[in-house]
């Protein structure tokens, strides 16, 4: 299980997440950033510096933001380490 970013960070991109992840698996897109859920250890330290709240543990996702585990995921395949 992993966290994931929502519709709240499409156009915020402020970047605390990034500061704090101990694994750097949030990583930055045109709109947002994404999680990648191969490297994420859920350690939530991302969720609680979100300033627009755009980050929920998978299985506490509200439904309506549902499409955004799979848009994580897309984010980071076909990407090489």
């Amino acid at each position: 299980m992993a966290f994931i970013i929502t519709s709240p960070c499409i156009g915020e991109k402020s970047g605390e997440c990034v500061e704090v992840c101990p694994v750097d698996c949030i990583e930055e897109g045109k709109d947002m950033f994404y999680i990648d859920p191969d490297i994420c250890i859920d350690c939530g330290a991302c969720e609680a510096v979100c300033p627009v709240d755009a980050i929920y543990m998978e299985d506490e996702l509200p439904e309506e933001e549902s499409k955004y585990i799979g848009l994580n995921r897309q984010f980071f395949e076909g990407q090489s380490d």
